[in-house]
């Protein structure tokens, strides 16, 4: 591992089980369930940017979502212990993605990318942009001088992320896109077609009405139940954080190649 080339689909799916990406994933239950519980009771760390009303106070609705569209297990009596995400859904959801990918492509539409989790999903995110450039589709460069209560908006590799002491910072926070699409509105500039992202980078761009594709994990349902709602476009189920970056390659191998991009 990484396995070479571009995998089959079920070569894939075998490599995301092997490697913890999807199947049998380090995120605990207990784990899972307390995200679920804090979303449901309102607060807004877990909303990711994103609108929710009380539309999803009971956390057994947001079990439900969660069971559906990342393989979790289903019964809200099993509290401990190991959890588990589809890899078939991971799949499904990277051959969604591709679509609207191939979408922009064809179109040479405006694409930002982002990342709150720079650890597991920058070369991700730095790959698929690489692909849309040479395809004919624009990178959105953001504005300088943007910052957060957390820290700077910055652009390495065609991806934006939030550096904070002179380091890149995980962040489930909505504002780093909110100061991004402020700050182009403000400087007269069209907002991107898609923003490809995760966290809340992803959840604010689809609550302003951006179309917004994203990944998630099995303890950030808020980008799922967008999804379920129509506000974010497409959510992939995977853990964002394994024990290599380069683990994702052969994922972002089959993505480009679903979406001709390859």
């Amino acid at each position: 591992m990484p396995i070479p080339g571009t995998p089959s689909r079920a070569e894939l799916v075998d490599h995301l089980v092997k490697t913890r990406i999807a199947g049998e994933v380090a995120t605990p239950r207990e784990n899972n369930l307390s995200h679920y519980r804090q979303l449901a009771n309102g607060n807004r760390h877990y909303w990711f940017g994103l609108e929710l009303g009380d539309r999803w106070s009971d956390e057994q609705d947001v079990l439900a979502v969660m069971a559906e569209r990342v393989g979790v297990n289903d019964d809200p009596e099993y509290r401990y212990g190991q959890d588990t995400i589809d890899p078939e859904l991971t799949v499904g959801g990277l051959e969604r993605m591709a679509a609207r990918l191939r979408k922009a492509a064809d179109g040479q539409q405006r694409v930002l990318f982002a990342t709150g989790h720079p650890g597991g999903m920058l070369d991700v995110h730095h790959a698929t942009a690489a692909a849309l450039r040479t395809a004919g589709s624009e990178i959105v460069v953001i504005p300088d001088g943007l910052q957060t209560d957390e820290g700077y908006v910055m652009q390495f590799a065609d991806v934006a992320v939030l550096e904070h002491g002179a380091t890149l910072w995980h962040t489930h926070s909505g504002d780093p896109m909110k100061a991004i699409l402020t700050a182009l509105e403000r400087e007269g500039r069209p907002l991107p077609d898609l923003v490809v992202a995760d966290h809340g980078w992803a959840g604010y761009a689809g609550q302003h009405g951006v179309d917004s594709v994203g990944y998630a994990d099995s303890n950030d349902p808020a980008l799922f139940l967008a999804e379920a709602e129509g506000t974010v476009q497409v959510t992939v189920p995977l853990d964002d954080h394994v024990v290599s970056p380069r683990y994702y390659d052969p994922m972002t191998a089959y993505l480009l190649a679903e979406a001709g991009l390859a």
